[in-house]
């Protein structure tokens, strides 16, 4: 694997823990190393950390707070 490759995934966290999780991306990234913005992207879905993902969860803490006020009232 190239360094830039490596020193990418060292300094993320959440990179290191889904390449630790998905061992095929070894050889993926050795391959072809331009696959790291595709390793980055399924890790985002899995992680439910996309910007949908984020609107969603913000959502249902809204709709939870809503439900609470209901309830006091």
């Amino acid at each position: 694997m190239r360094l830039d490759t490596i020193i990418k995934i060292k300094n993320d966290v959440l990179l290191q823990r889904y390449i630790r999780e998905h061992s095929y991306w070894y050889k993926l990234l050795n391959r072809n190393p331009n696959l790291l913005d595709k390793m980055t992207e399924e890790m985002k879905k899995e992680y439910k950390l996309t910007a949908e993902d984020k609107i969603n969860n913000i959502s249902d803490k809204l709709n939870l707070i809503q439900s609470f006020m209901n309830m006091i009232k």
